[in-house]
């Protein structure tokens, strides 16, 4: 039976819409607007060549957000596939199916068990030790947040037109300021001046593998803190301590993995574009490894960057076990413990 891929998509950006829907509020406005404009250009097909201004925008907002309305409360739509009605969330099933017709499906949860759905080209499948590495190209459906990377189980889903999208999000927030930060530093080994959609290509097959590594340093991670982890981080209130977690397992992740690679390639722009791309609290939280990058920054020399990892590794793994286990211990209670342990581990 030949498959609908039209009406498939329909299905599937029909759920992105209700999560779009149910979630939205979680942005602070600034960040809200820049995914909806992103998201227009996306809908619109334009190139990222295209400046978009407020009145291209408005009203598709406009209209978008009354149709939210419409459907936030209602359920997520079964996906028909080969004349079977599967459920959005049971991902191995519909990929059963779909990847030999070359395209790649997922439906998971991020943060704070915010639903995200997808569909697009399978460019590209990797097996790497216990895992499987589905990457997309072209995307059919997708919600405003568009996350590039996920794990469900053992698969990571790379999705490269997503990661495109954050990249350019990340460089022309950068191209509004013009500051001497690690962002316009990376940029300045890309050719964005002249042709956006090209450096956009090359950035992005170099820093899809930076993201991979992150991810094969999740599962790690997780195969060290346990299932346990992750129900603690979906209970938990939102807090300080929430956003503290979420770092530690980042930092975690990355002495795991992605910092061995970052050094063993020492590729000065991905080294740039991976401080660049901390978060605050990271940051907060670990001076120490900023400190490795300002040294680099200034020396050209990775020493200290290097000596760094094996501490973090092990620094990050007892914080986090400890944050653990005070909340098995005393549940939603312990979220100012867990704040005042993680502050009390400040890697300086």
């Amino acid at each position: 039976m030949e498959l609908d891929i039209r009406t498939l998509a329909e299905t599937v950006q029909h759920n992105c819409h209700i999560a779009d829907a149910r979630h939205a509020g979680d942005y602070t406005l600034c960040v809200y607007l820049l995914k909806m404009r992103e998201m227009y250009r996306w809908e619109q097909g334009e190139s990222f060549k295209t400046a978009l201004t407020t009145d291209d925008v408005g009203d598709w907002l406009t209209e978008r957000e009354g149709a939210w309305d419409d459907v936030e409360e209602q359920d997520y739509k079964s996906l028909d596939i080969d004349g079977k009605s599967y459920d959005p969330f049971d991902n191995d099933a519909i990929n059963v199916l779909l990847e030999s017709k070359g395209l790649v499906y997922n439906a998971g949860l991020g943060i704070r068990c915010r639903p995200h759905f997808f569909l697009g080209q399978l460019e590209e499948e990797q097996q790497a030790d216990s895992h499987t590495i589905l990457i997309s190209g072209k995307e059919y459906a997708r919600d405003m947040a568009a996350p590039p990377a996920m794990i469900q189980g053992d698969k990571v889903f790379v999705r490269m037109e997503s990661l495109r999208r954050v990249l350019w999000e990340k460089f022309e927030e950068w191209r509004m300021t013009g500051l001497d930060n690690p962002i316009g530093r990376a940029a300045s080994f890309y050719n964005f001046e002249t042709d956006v959609e090209a450096a956009l290509d090359e950035i992005s097959d170099v820093e899809s593998r930076m993201v991979i590594a992150h991810e094969v340093g999740e599962i790690m991670a997780g195969q060290e803190y346990g299932d346990a982890w992750l129900a603690m981080l979906n209970a938990i209130p939102r807090s300080h301590a929430e956003i503290m977690l979420r770092a530690v397992r980042d930092h975690y992740a990355d002495a795991l993995h992605t910092l061995p690679l970052l050094v063993e390639n020492a590729n000065p722009a991905s080294i740039h574009f991976y401080f660049g791309n901390l978060t605050a609290m990271r940051k907060k939280l670990a001076p120490a490894l900023y400190s490795a990058y300002e040294t680099w920054h200034k020396t050209d020399d990775l020493q200290a960057l290097e000596q760094l990892i094996p501490a973090m590794a092990e620094h990050w793994q007892r914080t986090g076990k400890e944050a653990l286990g005070l909340y098995q211990k005393s549940g939603d209670q312990a979220v100012e413990d867990i704040e005042a342990l993680v502050l009390e581990n400040i890697l300086s």
